[in-house]
Protein backbone atom coordinates (compact mmCIF):
# COMPACT_ATOMS: atom_id res chain seq x y z
CA UNK A 1 0.00 0.00 0.00
CA UNK A 2 2.87 2.34 0.80
CA UNK A 3 4.34 1.81 -2.67
CA UNK A 4 1.01 2.68 -4.31
CA UNK A 5 0.80 5.91 -2.30
CA UNK A 6 4.38 6.79 -3.22
CA UNK A 7 3.61 6.20 -6.92
CA UNK A 8 0.42 8.30 -6.70
CA UNK A 9 2.31 11.10 -4.95
CA UNK A 10 4.99 10.98 -7.64
CA UNK A 11 2.39 11.14 -10.42
CA UNK A 12 0.70 14.14 -8.80
CA UNK A 13 4.04 15.91 -8.28
CA UNK A 14 5.00 15.24 -11.90
CA UNK A 15 1.64 16.42 -13.24
CA UNK A 16 1.78 19.55 -11.09
CA UNK A 17 5.29 20.29 -12.33
CA UNK A 18 4.13 19.79 -15.92
CA UNK A 19 1.26 22.25 -15.48
CA UNK A 20 3.63 24.75 -13.86
CA UNK A 21 5.97 24.52 -16.86
CA UNK A 22 3.06 24.81 -19.31
CA UNK A 23 1.79 27.87 -17.44
CA UNK A 24 5.26 29.43 -17.51
CA UNK A 25 5.55 28.85 -21.25
CA UNK A 26 2.07 30.34 -21.66
CA UNK A 27 3.11 33.49 -19.82
CA UNK A 28 6.06 33.91 -22.17
CA UNK A 29 4.45 32.90 -25.47
CA UNK A 30 0.82 34.06 -25.43
CA UNK A 31 0.06 37.27 -27.34
CA UNK A 32 -1.78 39.58 -24.93
CA UNK A 33 -2.40 40.38 -21.28
CA UNK A 34 -5.62 38.41 -20.85
CA UNK A 35 -4.32 35.19 -22.39
CA UNK A 36 -1.13 35.50 -20.33
CA UNK A 37 -3.27 35.75 -17.23
CA UNK A 38 -4.79 32.41 -18.21
CA UNK A 39 -1.31 30.89 -18.24
CA UNK A 40 -0.60 32.36 -14.83
CA UNK A 41 -3.89 31.01 -13.51
CA UNK A 42 -2.99 27.48 -14.63
CA UNK A 43 0.33 27.73 -12.84
CA UNK A 44 -1.20 29.07 -9.63
CA UNK A 45 -4.27 26.93 -9.28
CA UNK A 46 -3.71 23.63 -11.03
CA UNK A 47 0.07 23.34 -10.86
CA UNK A 48 0.38 24.31 -7.21
CA UNK A 49 -2.75 22.33 -6.33
CA UNK A 50 -1.41 19.09 -7.77
CA UNK A 51 2.02 19.61 -6.21
CA UNK A 52 0.51 20.31 -2.78
CA UNK A 53 -1.80 17.28 -3.09
CA UNK A 54 1.18 15.09 -3.95
CA UNK A 55 3.06 16.45 -0.95
CA UNK A 56 0.06 15.75 1.29
CA UNK A 57 -0.07 12.12 0.14
CA UNK A 58 3.68 11.81 0.56
CA UNK A 59 3.56 13.31 4.08
CA UNK A 60 0.86 10.98 5.39
CA UNK A 61 -1.44 11.93 8.25
CA UNK A 62 0.41 14.59 10.21
CA UNK A 63 0.39 18.24 11.15
CA UNK A 64 2.32 18.97 7.94
CA UNK A 65 -0.59 17.61 5.89
CA UNK A 66 -3.03 19.89 7.71
CA UNK A 67 -0.79 22.89 7.02
CA UNK A 68 -0.47 21.93 3.34
CA UNK A 69 -4.27 21.59 3.12
CA UNK A 70 -4.70 25.08 4.58
CA UNK A 71 -2.22 26.47 2.04
CA UNK A 72 -4.08 24.67 -0.77
CA UNK A 73 -7.43 26.13 0.32
CA UNK A 74 -5.88 29.59 0.53
CA UNK A 75 -4.49 29.26 -3.00
CA UNK A 76 -7.82 27.99 -4.36
CA UNK A 77 -9.60 31.04 -2.95
CA UNK A 78 -7.07 33.79 -3.58
CA UNK A 79 -5.76 32.85 -7.04
CA UNK A 80 -9.06 33.04 -8.96
CA UNK A 81 -10.11 36.09 -6.97
CA UNK A 82 -6.92 37.99 -7.70
CA UNK A 83 -6.98 36.98 -11.38
CA UNK A 84 -10.54 38.27 -11.68
CA UNK A 85 -9.66 41.53 -9.92
CA UNK A 86 -6.64 42.06 -12.17
CA UNK A 87 -8.64 41.40 -15.35
CA UNK A 88 -11.46 43.66 -14.18
CA UNK A 89 -8.99 46.44 -13.39
CA UNK A 90 -7.37 46.10 -16.82
CA UNK A 91 -10.77 46.36 -18.52
CA UNK A 92 -11.73 49.35 -16.37
CA UNK A 93 -8.54 51.17 -17.31
CA UNK A 94 -9.12 50.66 -21.03
CA UNK A 95 -7.07 47.58 -21.91
CA UNK A 96 -9.04 45.68 -24.53
CA UNK A 97 -8.65 41.97 -25.27
CA UNK A 98 -6.97 41.14 -28.56
CA UNK A 99 -9.58 39.87 -30.99
CA UNK A 100 -8.94 37.99 -34.20
CA UNK A 101 -7.82 40.33 -36.99
CA UNK A 102 -9.14 40.10 -40.51
CA UNK A 103 -6.03 38.13 -41.54
CA UNK A 104 -6.27 35.81 -38.54
CA UNK A 105 -9.98 35.06 -38.89
CA UNK A 106 -10.84 31.70 -40.45
CA UNK A 107 -12.19 31.92 -43.97
CA UNK A 108 -15.81 31.07 -44.64
CA UNK A 109 -14.95 29.01 -47.75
Amino acid sequence: METALAILAGILLGAGSLFAVIGGVGILRLPDFFTRMHGAGITDTLGAGLILTGLMIHGGLSLITVKLMMILLLIWVTSPTSTYALARSALTHGLEPRLADEEDAPSSN
